[in-house]
């Protein structure tokens, strides 16, 4: 009797967990909220090529997959920023809104309602998180590219790109605001903090790139190996690198940003560079990388008179999920004779 009890509880519980981990998706709620014609656009398979295409230019130059902002009601606009709430922090998520925000500028300067448009951002999802254990979804758009990967609850979210055009509004009612400006300050805290001999190891040229190095490519290898390494700065200044390092996990939730950073102070700290090219002041064009052994973030500041940031997130091994994807097929039973 005792032994029926405790497998109609096991049953149960099974049961409850699985309600429990796909009823309240915010990414089945969202795809529930579209019509079929909109979810055929919006969902696709895991394997779909598009899922590893990305970028960071306009939409009307580079088409993304998926269903756009503009093709979307309020209700649905309000689900998917609950699915982008769930899966970025508030920081990521203030980010995100505060860059598409950035088109109204760039549309009252320019006057190109096609290129400059805030309703051009797309969501796609591949695969079906209702019933998939591994699934994945992408949020992309002029200077945003947000790219999940999802299994078991397990989440990766790289590559992560932000970009800010204009870095510092320079005129009209928001004058003066800026986007993306503690990644520039606290590079620039860290580069100027640094004594000559520590700068002669840090500064690896003295003209910036032009661009991120690892621009759009879909797989990233390590770059040089240029710059000052963590354990060759004093206190002070191992403490705003880490803040430099934090400010890029910070668009993460909170129990990722702090598992992701912790695996980075016990494997591979001491030997994360800093390396910068470039004016070591601002208004001049600047360019720097952070690089370990599992990861590589960029930033880069050089157009429209240096008050144009591209930063982006690499990871070696889990761009796009591809880590947590071969677990997936090393353990799962069906793919095991493949």
């Amino acid at each position: 009797m005792k032994k029926i009890v405790l497998v109609t509880l096991l049953v149960f519980g099974s049961i409850l967990m699985a309600v429990t981990s796909f009823g309240n998706n915010p990414a089945v709620d969202f795809l529930n909220s579209l019509n079929q014609v909109q979810r055929n656009k919006a969902q696709m398979l895991l394997n779909d090529g598009s899922r590893t295409e990305w970028h960071f230019i306009p939409s009307s130059m580079f088409p993304r997959s998926g269903i756009q902002l503009s093709e979307l009601n309020a209700d649905q606009k309000s689900k998917l920023d609950e699915l982008l709430k769930t899966f970025l922090s508030e920081t990521g998520y203030a980010k995100t809104k505060k860059i598409i925000g950035l088109e109204n500028v760039l549309l009252e300067i320019s006057g190109d309602s096609i290129m400059r448009n805030p309703e051009s951002y797309s969501v796609a999802i591949y695969g079906n998180p209702e019933t998939d254990n591994l699934w994945a979804f992408s949020f992309e758009g002029h200077h945003i590219s947000l790219n999940f990967t999802i299994l078991n609850g397990k989440v990766e979210i790289a590559p992560r790109f932000f970009g800010a055009n204009p870095a510092r509004i320079l005129s009209g009612p928001r004058e003066g605001e800026r986007t993306l400006h503690l990644e520039e300050d606290l590079g620039f805290e860290l580069i100027n903090s640094l004594n000559e001999e520590q700068k002669n190891l840090a500064i690896f040229q003295q003209e910036p790139f032009i661009d991120i190095v690892s621009g759009k490519s879909t797989e990233v290898e390590p770059l040089s190996p240029v710059g000052i390494r963590y354990g060759q700065l004093n206190r002070n200044q191992q403490l705003i690198f880490l803040k430099l390092v934090d400010e890029y996990l910070s668009t993460m939730p909170t129990d990722l940003a702090e598992k992701r950073m912790n695996s980075i102070k016990e494997e591979e700290l001491n030997d994360v560079r800093f390396g910068w090219a470039g004016a070591t002041t601002p208004g001049k064009g600047h360019y720097y990388r952070i690089q370990g052994k599992s990861f590589l973030i960029e930033f880069d500041n050089v157009q429209n008179n240096a008050n144009h940031i591209h930063t982006v997130w690499r990871d070696f091994d889990g761009d796009f999920g591809r880590d947590i994807i071969r677990e997936h097929y090393k353990n799962s039973d069906h793919h095991k004779n493949d």
